[in-house]
């Protein structure tokens, strides 16, 4: 063959490479989160972005209001635009166009809430087989059956950790209806029922949850070192690493060991043994900070309405440490989204895991934090078990706050009485609360739940009784008492309501140093 010829066909076959090559570049890649049923953001400048050949001209088109707009990539191939949303509405379909074109379908106009924290966010609406702690909610079948709501969507984020914020998450759009619902969040989705009900908006939900995770690994490295007492969560967990090499070889062995006596057990009808604990190590899930980098880092631009949160379980043995976490993992996050959004969460249901200072923690944030809001659970919990399952009510007291707060019902009543102040009259101390609306309750009786002490901070079981707004509480046994406790244990049942039926938080008048105050 003529070596021009052969020089001329490995030109062609080089030129239709790179062609190839770079019609691969060129074309629009979207994140996950921009995808086929998504719900964006009402009356907003939402955030639209994703990746092109560098220099490449980027144009979106939505359909509730034709209008164009324009971006260019940098020289990454990184491009983000801003798009003008109108009322709540849909379906409505948006266009991507560069040296390819993509279109999206199914695209509601609504409310967008991210939805996140541990088991108990991530505890879905039916049971996973097997799982031993994701039982499914009360009445499931009957949930189930129900779930017509279209414009409910969840986005449910791939559970992963990162060593550095990424940039994009693994996941889809699902719609909500019998046959996609049970994989649901159910807190999301009750909270998410209970706004579409009484708003009529569509609803998007981004659920990013992951059972048994702290605080601090849905907390930005940087903050966490940039106080010195968060410090100490770096500190253990790097020498946990160190250690991992060794540890994961001793853990295989005991798992290989439980494994077999597991299965002697059944054999024998018996109940195996727990199994051992994987070692801490850089993959870990409870590993500090990142969980923020895999699994809210890449959600960042997409505009949002705000968050509920339920976690806190795994921080309960470090809540004093909790009352200054917790609020650095709200401002990060407000932070990184760039505005103040509203921020709801949820206090740790009663369990003999769970210490009363974790409430506090809570508590404390919410009084402290502007544009918080807490459901109280006292009465929606299980002592044996840390996954109470009627997460309705949970949903339900979530949505009470953005009811009134976000979406102009006024009338809604979204707290339960919160201690405002007290003051010592003779061998009594009388307490005033916030969120009395229309009265306090004791439900089935007398006021339970109340201890009191004196300067020796002893504190015993007290007698309580509501006067007006007030409430009086005394005991024969405290002369001259100085403190005031209510619901202050692992396993409070308290009967303490206003009279639109929601809970009083447990709270204690003193700041004498608790169980906690040293745990780092």
């Amino acid at each position: 063959m003529n070596n021009n010829l052969k020089f001329s066909g490995k030109y062609c076959l080089l030129v239709l490479l790179s062609v190839l090559s770079n019609s691969l570049l060129a074309n629009i890649k979207l994140p996950a989160l921009l995808a086929d049923h998504m719900v964006l953001q009402q009356q907003a400048d939402v955030a639209l972005w994703g990746w092109a050949d560098p220099g490449e001209t980027v144009e979106v088109i939505g359909s509730w209001n034709n209008k164009k707009v324009k971006a260019t990539a940098d020289a990454q191939g990184n491009w983000q635009l801003k798009v003008s949303t109108s009322k709540a509405g849909g379906p409505y379909a948006l266009s991507f166009k560069g040296k390819n074109e993509v279109n999206l379908k199914d695209i509601y106009l609504g409310e967008v809430w991210i939805c996140s924290g541990q088991s108990n966010m991530h505890f879905p609406v039916a049971p996973i087989e097997n799982s031993g702690w994701a039982t499914g909610v009360e009445n499931y079948e009957q949930e189930i059956a129900q779930a017509n709501y279209p414009k409910i969507r969840m986005f449910t984020v791939e559970r992963k950790v990162a060593d550095e914020p990424q940039k994009d998450v693994v996941g889809d759009w699902q719609v909500c209806n019998p046959a996609t619902v049970g994989d649901f969040s159910a807190v999301a989705y009750f909270f998410a029922r209970e706004l579409v009900e009484k708003t009529g908006l569509p609803v998007g939900l981004i659920n990013t949850s992951w059972g048994g995770t702290p605080a601090e690994g849905w907390t930005k490295k940087e903050v966490l070192e940039s106080d010195a007492d968060f410090i100490p969560i770096l500190e253990r967990y790097n020498a946990d690493v160190e250690k991992y090499p060794e540890a994961i070889e001793v853990y295989r062995k005991e798992l290989e060991q439980w494994r077999k006596e597991a299965e002697s057990a059944k054999q024998k009808g018996e109940t195996p043994a727990a199994a051992p604990r994987e070692p801490m190590g850089p993959k870990h899930h409870k590993s500090p900070y990142k969980l923020y980098n895999a699994m809210v880092a890449p959600l960042l631009p997409y505009t949002i309405k705000g968050a509920i949160w339920y976690q806190g379980e795994s921080n309960a043995d470090r809540a004093y440490q909790y009352r200054k976490l917790f609020p650095a993992m709200i401002a990060n996050w407000r932070e990184g989204w760039g505005y103040n959004f509203p921020f709801y969460f949820v206090q740790i249901a009663p369990h003999r895991s769970q210490r009363p200072e974790i409430r506090e923690a809570q508590l404390l944030t919410m009084q402290s934090v502007p544009n918080t809001g807490m459901a109280v659970v006292t009465d929606a919990g299980d002592s044996l078990d840390i996954h109470p399952r009627n997460k309705q009510v949970v949903g339900k007291r979530l949505s009470l706050w953005a009811l009134s707060k976000d979406y102009g019902q006024k009338d809604v009543v979204y707290s339960g009485p919160i201690y405002k102040s007290m003051k010592v009259d003779g061998d009594k101390i009388v307490l005033s609360f916030d969120h009395v609306d229309g009265g306090l309750v004791a439900r089935g009786g007398e006021l339970s739940d109340f201890t009191i002490a004196g300067a020796d901070q002893k504190f015993v079981k007290a007698k309580a009784k509501i006067e007006g707004k007030q409430v009086v509480v005394w005991s024969d046994q405290v002369q001259n008492p100085v403190a005031v406790r209510f619901a202050w244990e692992l396993i409070p049942a308290p009967n303490f309501y206003n009279k639109a039926g929601l809970p009083a938080s447990p709270f204690r008048t003193d700041v004498w140093p608790a169980e906690t105050y040293d745990a780092l």
